[in-house]
């Protein structure tokens, strides 16, 4: 389970989504992830469904990779599902005493998790196909314009791309120890809500003492490599919008159109 979160992974790959300036990536996910919630039917939610498998076809990331992401967050979507198949007033579709189904809560039940599921997806694809370094740099020629008025534009941007980077690192460490626990007779499986995280225990004290290691030793290399971000650092790849960045945009901005129209019109 902990080896199936995608998020903050990189799949290398010299696509044509791969070679994008990292900041046309970083713009054209946030717009999806807003014009998700513009878009009001399944109509529209189809649209973007074909709009994210042509960007996963193009990007060539094995689709398996990106659907193996759902399966630590699947309860979350079960979990949202439910609560809205059985909180929406109207014509009742079913009902066991006090609990009832009704059309439009089943109709909601659906919409938001096919919303969920699109967002998540969406947003992986960002760091799927995007270096880390590459995600830095863009966030913080990206947050530029905020440093004028005293915002650690680079500071802001080596943090979320540090824990980005390192939710992998910490699920591996995860997994680590709990095979170690599992070898000296642990179990995390059976039992109830409140005895499994009672067995948490023996994860999260290694897990957290393993963390702060790790971020000494890394806060250790990058003075012993006498790293100084901010005004002065330079890049030994330059970014550059070019054409594909250009044609991207104008794909968005159709894109957002359409999305606005859905929501006007249907």
């Amino acid at each position: 389970m902990v080896r199936d979160i995608t998020l903050g992974q990189y799949f290398p790959g010299e696509s044509w989504v791969h070679r994008l300036d990292p900041r046309t990536k970083i713009i054209v996910s946030l717009t999806y992830i807003v014009a998700l919630f513009i878009l009001h039917t399944f109509i529209g939610f189809a649209f973007a469904t074909v709009v994210l498998i042509a960007a996963i076809a193009i990007s060539k990331v094995p689709p398996k990779f990106i659907l193996r992401g759902l399966k630590p967050i699947f309860l979350i979507i079960i979990f949202t599902f439910v609560l809205n198949l059985f909180m929406y007033p109207g014509d009742v579709l079913w009902h066991l005493g006090f609990l009832k189904i009704t059309e439009q809560g089943l109709y909601k039940a659906v919409f938001l998790a096919v919303r969920l599921v699109l967002l998540i997806i969406g947003s992986s694809m960002l760091t799927l196909t995007t270096r880390p370094i590459s995600l830095t740099d863009g966030i913080e020629s990206l947050l530029k314009p905020a440093a004028k008025v005293g915002v650690p534009a680079h500071e802001l941007a080596m943090m979320m791309t540090i824990a980005l980077r390192f939710i992998p690192t910490l699920l591996e460490e995860t997994d680590k120890i709990m095979k170690a626990q599992q070898a000296r007779g642990a179990d995390f499986e059976t039992g109830n809500i409140l005895n499994r995280a009672k067995n948490l225990i023996p994860i999260l004290v290694p897990l957290f003492i393993s963390a702060f290691r790790i971020a000494q030793d890394m806060a250790m290399a990058m003075e012993a490599r006498c790293y100084r971000g901010g005004e002065h650092r330079t890049r030994m790849n330059a970014m550059h919008y070019g054409k594909s960045d250009a044609l991207v945009f104008v794909l968005t901005a159709l894109f957002v159109g359409l999305c606005v129209l859905e929501r006007m019109y249907i």
